[in-house]
């Protein structure tokens, strides 16, 4: 949305940020098909790089400096804003109030009064008064966002890689993410297999509500089109093994919505317990 007629297509990118790479489940609680430890903000960063762009990235202290630096940047094109909390994007029905989901958006328009914003999530050319898009913008919800604010604008090509360069420069990244790396997380954070078969332990004794709502409304769908992606691309690169077990997972993940939704515990433990392997799987097909 930013990168214009240059840009990949969204599944390169999605592939690119690592998403699709893993699972963890946060502080064994909230449950992500993503990698250990990764988070959304470093994603977009190590795409935007792998395919050869960079970008200005900066945030602001308070309501008055945000909206300055907003309505200065947005003169010379798009802004990628985000993260913000989607609860307070009071366009989208049903949202009145922060529910901890973090989201992103392209902002066109801003004054003191009104921003003007395409939302990924289905609604171009949105509007906010400016005081409520800068309570979803401040984050205060998100747990990974480092500064208020966050912006990235500036978007310049230094030199051209193509999407199958900058994809097969990603994979040995790819591999890490599969077989876990050393970095911060909640305390009790499981990742890769061993979330999985916890995961499954936690539907098999009965999931609280809010997480059955995450992921019925939001990780099962998000993890299993990221998987898509991800094989995707690696047939893109005749990677045939790598792809063949990427989308088995997909398969795997998308196949847990009816049952979630049904209540049928015991078959979504069991394709969690058929999850778990292939992680190691697909990194082993890589390495």
């Amino acid at each position: 949305m930013v990168l214009g007629p240059a840009a990949p297509p969204p599944s390169v990118i999605e592939v690119l940020t690592g998403s699709p790479f893993g699972f963890q489940l946060l502080a064994e609680r909230l449950p992500l098909f993503d990698p250990y430890g990764w988070d959304p903000d470093q994603g977009l960063d190590d795409a935007v790089a792998a395919l050869g762009w960079t970008c200005r990235r900066q945030g602001a202290d308070d309501d008055r400096q945000a909206l300055a630096m907003l309505r200065e940047a947005v003169k010379s094109g798009p802004i990628l804003a985000g993260p913000v909390e989607n609860g307070l994007l009071y366009h989208q029905p049903g949202m009145t109030a922060p529910i901890g989901a973090d989201h992103f958006v392209v902002v066109l328009e801003a004054d003191d009064e009104l921003i003007r914003f395409h939302d990924p999530h289905g609604h171009p050319y949105a509007t906010l008064p400016a005081r409520d898009f800068l309570a979803a913008w401040r984050a205060d919800t998100i747990a990974y966002r480092t500064t208020p604010y966050t912006m990235r604008d500036d978007f310049q090509r230094a030199r051209t890689v193509s999407p199958e360069n900058a994809l097969l420069a990603a994979l040995p990244g790819v591999v890490a993410w599969l077989r876990g790396r050393d970095l911060p997380v909640p305390s009790g954070t499981l990742g890769g297999g061993a979330g999985i078969e916890r995961l499954a332990c936690l539907i098999t004794d009965g999931l609280k509500p809010e997480v059955h709502d995450h992921l019925v409304h939001f990780a099962v769908r998000v993890g299993a089109r990221r998987l898509g992606d991800a094989a995707a691309a690696l047939a893109r690169l005749g990677c045939g093994e790598a792809a063949a077990v990427a989308t088995r997972q997909a398969r795997l993940v998308g196949g847990l919505q009816y049952d979630l939704v049904a209540g049928h515990s015991a078959a979504a433990a069991e394709t969690l317990h058929r999850l778990a392997p292939t992680y190691e799987e697909l990194a082993a097909a890589l390495g």
